[in-house]
């Protein structure tokens, strides 16, 4: 019965179309009107959608952020995926807005969640069109972030209470490395000689940073005071000693910002502060961008935030 159907829809429009999207309608028939491919559920198609994601290697936080868009989605909607439309995808997007309050820069987030998901929906032809490539990408207001200033890490650095948390600080300030990297990082990684060490970044990507020599010393004054067998370089501070977690790290440092009165003290930042002052130094940016390990240079200017004096006596040095 199914291929009759099948048979006379494309006979009909048969004069519409080329030879390529009549086989494309074709092989789309098939599989739509196929009692097996019928049975698919949403989450069996964002369990292939996901398990690409991980051979793509996207980091364990991406992955859940796309995994927790989606499913607000399906829970949302209600619907067949196959019957999401465009339409369907603004309303969901006001609605999330709505009842969050959630600042347009979120927003355009969860856009691009939806997108790569209809995306390779798309790409892998489990859905004629995607629905969300007419909704473009969302205006976000252009912040310029906070760094921290040299008296700000000074004071986070004495008011370290032990050794450990010294050497996270200034590893983090003097390196740029994300806080993924350093939790991730062995003791076999660091290379003391050349004050370097190598980081696995997102994608999987390899590459070499660098830290000064205070990060050396107080690394180095961390490790001789473990007790432990763990081969990470830095653990938790008691027993049974294991890898030291990225809320571990942030826990340390929101409550070092608490007892010194500084707010929005987070990881993330040292990231910034060291983008904005080697660029402020003259720092290629090139290089900032490979120091950071971002494949695209426009990630790494949104990072930076180039020092207002400075550009005055350029102006002055070049224009005037």
């Amino acid at each position: 019965m199914n291929e009759n159907i099948i048979k006379i829809v494309c006979s009909e429009m048969n004069q519409y179309l080329n030879n390529y999207q009549m086989s494309k309608l074709n092989e789309t028939l098939y599989k739509r009107l196929d009692s097996n491919d019928n049975e698919i559920s949403n989450n069996e198609y964002l369990d292939k959608y996901i398990s690409s994601k991980k051979l793509e290697g996207c980091s364990d936080l991406t992955i859940r952020n796309y995994n927790t868009h989606i499913i607000k989605l399906f829970e949302y909607l209600n619907k067949d995926i196959r019957t999401i439309d465009t339409e369907d995808i603004r309303d969901y997007l006001s609605y999330y807005q709505g009842i969050n309050n959630s600042k347009s820069t979120t927003i355009d987030g969860v856009r691009r969640s939806l997108s790569s998901f209809f995306t390779f929906l798309e790409e892998e032809d489990y859905i004629i069109k995607n629905p969300t490539r007419r909704i473009h990408k969302i205006k976000t207001e252009k912040l310029v972030k906070e760094t921290y200033s040299d008296e700000i890490l000074e004071r986070l650095r004495n008011k370290c209470d032990n050794i450990r948390n010294l050497a996270i600080i200034d590893l983090l300030s003097s390196s740029g490395m994300r806080i993924s990297e350093l939790v991730n990082l062995n003791i076999e990684d660091i290379n003391f000689e050349n004050k370097s060490c190598i980081v696995f970044g997102k994608g999987k990507k390899m590459r070499e940073v660098y830290f000064d020599g205070k990060a050396k010393l107080h690394l180095q004054e961390y490790l001789s005071s473990r007790t432990d067998d763990n081969n990470a370089l830095i653990v938790s501070q008691y027993q049974p000693y294991k890898r030291i977690s990225y809320r571990g790290i942030e826990t340390m440092l929101k409550r070092l910002g608490k007892e010194l009165g500084i707010c929005k003290v987070h990881p993330h930042k040292f990231r910034r502060t060291l983008a904005t002052r080697a660029i402020d130094k003259g720092m290629p940016i090139e290089q900032v961008q490979h120091l950071l390990g971002h494949t695209k240079i426009d990630t790494t200017l949104l990072y930076a935030m180039v020092n207002q004096s400075n550009v005055k006596v350029s102006h002055r040095k070049y224009i005037c």
